[in-house]
């Protein structure tokens, strides 16, 4: 089966299509990654926080895409080891690498997510 880069719809089609490709994904997301679902609970209460809690607007969003970068990072690391799976199955170095690498991804993520937060919290809370 060969790829037709000359058939590829155009226009708000393809922004329509490729919204449903990511809701697809999502989905799958939402279902199969525990991590996900995890992130989704996480989202929920990063939501309940914002809008209940006295932050300045730039607090809020700065710590919504805090929670939406650990997101974005499981889903890229997600996508590293759905490659790595498909070329092969066998154990080999490069593919422990890769699959490494993505980990460390969400692994800085959510330091950044802490970072904020944790930055958030104290001027607010427990600054002098």
């Amino acid at each position: 089966m060969k790829f037709d880069s000359t058939n590829k719809p155009t226009g708000v089609r393809r922004i329509f299509l490729a919204l449903s490709n990511s809701a697809r994904a999502l989905r799958w997301l939402a279902y199969n990654e525990s991590a996900f679902r995890q992130e989704l609970i996480l989202l929920l209460i990063t939501f309940g926080v914002i809008f209940t809690v006295d932050f300045s607007l730039y607090e809020k969003v700065m710590m919504l895409c805090a929670t939406l970068f650990v997101m974005f990072a499981e889903i890229v690391n997600t996508a590293i080891e759905a490659i790595v799976d498909r070329v092969g199955l066998e154990i080999h170095p490069l593919s422990g690498l890769a699959k490494d690498l993505g980990s460390a991804g969400v692994f800085i993520a959510i330091i950044v997510f802490f970072c904020i937060w944790g930055s958030c919290f104290y001027t607010n809370y427990f600054s002098l």
